[in-house]
């Protein structure tokens, strides 16, 4: 274990308070202590999650008792918008630092240190390779951007106490809502029967996530997010009416409500079944009754992340008749244009297990619906059959 010591060198706290474990030439965790508390309680997390990571628990700059707090607070949750920004910015500073550009970092934060881990990613998703917010809310009307498709592309994983009566619920549900749909963040999303504190489950599903976002970094890297431009819609997508359908957070991922009536259902799987080089079947991945659709011999000349399955050259499938919606994979930059536009949710296992722009797209409901669906997933097909480049769009 090595530390780090604040000095008086640099404006306005200092460097960093720091403690930290494992090699530093691999993905590096950075693990946010909660409101009062400091970087000798949370650094001890380590213990207990992959060892071929390496780990650094930081010490909040604001002294708060016997502990230490991220932001100046309105109220559990709810930082002070000038007050986060200069925390955001000093930690950023210490950062760059010890983990310049092409050093993967996860963020994993409980309590206040889960609401100052969601102000860090939702102001520069690009810098981070994912994060945990653990029985904590994201730091809502406090200056950091909570858009939609805001975070496309960051897995993130999010726990929750059924009990806690530490974070307001408003806040819990805020955040988890946030998480998992809008937000373009491919989520792992659990709430337990406890109170404010890791439930056993949280703590061992963290580690896994942990060990298999790393492993996928590792084979794949990360990916950035392309410039839009669909090769199916020359004139972009157009929003989708409406409010988002219910979207299950538990795998199999599903569409529970608003769903596609089955007659529009057959006649999109009907259109898609005639575009170039495609043969449909069971679906290699999905529940039994799932529809594929994949590309054969020549035609499938599209990168091995163009395909839900690259064994079985399966780039889309089509659910059940009581679901509707379908599962496909885009480039991350015309996933998160899509769930911008309303007609998609990230997977929870995007960039995990499973190609970082996998969504599912909404069953359409008429007419005009299916002909937006049938040209997003056309242009699926388009990248998984190598006739579309997102690097030079």
């Amino acid at each position: 274990m090595t530390t780090t010591d604040a000095t008086e060198r640099d404006a306005p706290w200092g460097p960093p308070t720091a403690v930290s474990r494992g090699d530093s030439a691999a993905p590096l965790v950075v693990l946010l202590h909660g409101r009062g508390s400091r970087e000798t309680e949370i650094i001890a997390l380590a213990d207990t999650l992959p060892p071929a990571l390496s780990y650094a628990a930081v010490r909040a700059p604001i002294a708060e008792g016997p502990g230490f707090a991220w932001f100046a607070n309105r109220g559990i949750g709810r930082p002070v918008p000038e007050s986060l920004r200069a925390t955001l910015d000093w930690f950023n500073a210490w950062l760059d630092e010890i983990a310049p550009p092409g050093r993967p970092v996860l963020l994993v934060g409980f309590s206040g240190g889960a609401a100052f881990a969601g102000g860090l990613v939702l102001d520069n998703p690009e810098r981070f390779a994912g994060a945990a917010i653990l029985y904590g809310t994201l730091p809502f009307d406090a200056g950091v951007p909570t858009t939609p498709a805001r975070l496309a592309g960051v897995p993130v994983f999010v726990a929750q106490g059924e009990h806690d009566r530490v974070i307001p619920r408003e806040l819990l549900d805020r955040t988890w809502h946030y998480l998992t749909s809008e937000s373009g963040a491919p989520t792992i999303a659990r709430r337990d029967p406890v109170g404010h504190g890791i439930a056993t489950g949280a703590l061992a599903g963290l580690a896994g996530w942990l060990a298999e976002r790393s492993d996928y970094l590792a084979r794949h890297g990360c990916p950035g997010r392309e410039p839009v431009r669909w090769p199916t819609l020359p004139d972009g997508i157009p929003d989708r009416a409406g409010q988002r359908p219910r979207v299950s957070v538990t795998i199999p991922q599903q569409q529970t409500t608003d769903n596609s009536p089955p007659e529009l259902q057959e006649k999109l799987f009907a259109r898609l079944s005639t575009l170039d080089g495609v043969a449909t079947g069971p679906s290699a991945i999905s529940v039994p009754g799932a529809r594929g659709f994949m590309l054969t011999g020549t035609h499938a000349t599209g990168p091995e992340q163009a395909f839900l399955v690259p064994r079985a050259r399966e780039f889309a499938h089509l659910h059940p008749g009581h679901d509707g919606s379908l599962h496909i994979a885009l480039p991350v930059g015309l996933a998160a244009d899509a769930i911008r536009h309303g007609w998609a949710v990230a997977h929870p296992l995007a960039g995990i297990r499973l190609t970082p722009g996998m969504v599912l797209v909404y069953g359409p409901r008429d007419e005009r619906e299916l002909d937006v669906v049938a040209t997003i997933v056309s242009a699926s097909h388009a990248w998984a059959a190598g006739r579309f480049t997102p690097a030079t769009a």
